[in-house]
């Protein structure tokens, strides 16, 4: 098949497109840098032309609540319009659990809109929703520095490998449409305070990671389950342990 792969050249899309193709696919990866803008619609009817298989892994390059509203309403507009009219059978976006959980977070309701108006589009599409990424901790913890400490609450989370992110997205890519929700996390849940102070320990990052249940993530305060997956999530295989000691 045809997959195109918006998004196609960041974490989560290159390592989408590279185990489509190792499947055999014509896996296509899309970007501002490869001409196409799902801002502007520039690049869409072409690269969409005789495709299959739509993969959205793109990502708003400013996280401003009024910023990344405009991309995913915009961006997902143009996307699903242009998959329309060049006959795409399967929409897939890669989407994040807890985002109906807590409206006070921006990033949150920006990708709230963009699943409302996948499915409003009508056509056969699959919402990966997967939780916090391992190769995220660090930005967290940048995002929630205090007086020079990081303050976070000690929530649960259930991060995952973008590796494993990535090899969740392309067997939807490859599969039928479920024309819903598909929740993916990691194997071991964790405190969010204590998962970011572990990575942080690990790379000798010398800040204290604060556990504070009034500390903000990523705007808001969410609660003690809200980032945690269901019990018909599907559970990817690597450990944190095991990726920390890749990063070596």
């Amino acid at each position: 098949m045809k997959i195109v792969v918006i998004g196609g050249t960041g974490l989560i899309g290159s390592g989408v497109v590279r185990q489509l193709t190792e499947a055999g696919h014509e896996a296509v990866a899309a970007a501002p840098s490869t001409g196409v803008n799902t801002l502007t619609g520039e690049g869409l009817k072409e690269v969409l032309r005789d495709a299959q298989v739509l993969v959205d892994v793109s990502n708003s390059p400013s996280f401003a609540d009024d910023d990344v509203m405009d991309f995913f309403v915009t961006s997902t507009g143009n996307l699903t319009e242009a998959a329309r009219e060049a006959g795409v059978g399967h929409y897939v976006a890669l989407s994040i659990i807890g985002i109906d959980r807590s409206p006070e977070i921006g990033y949150y309701r920006a990708k709230v809109a963009q699943e409302t108006a996948i499915r409003g589009a009508g056509l056969p599409h699959t919402i990966v929703r997967a939780t916090q990424f391992f190769e995220f901790a660090g930005a967290i913890a940048d995002t929630s520095v205090v007086d020079g400490a990081v303050r976070l609450p000690g929530v649960g989370v259930q991060p995952m490998a973008a590796v494993d992110v990535s090899t969740a997205v392309a067997r939807a890519a490859a599969g039928d449409p479920v024309n819903g929700v598909v929740e993916i996390a990691g194997p071991e849940a964790f405190g969010l305070d204590e998962w970011v102070r572990r990575v942080l320990a690990f790379r000798g990052d010398p800040r204290q990671v604060i556990t504070d249940p009034d500390a903000l993530f990523y705007g808001g305060v969410p609660g003690q389950s809200v980032l945690l997956p269901g019990p018909d999530a599907r559970l990817a295989q690597t450990r944190l342990d095991a990726w920390l000691a890749a990063q070596k």
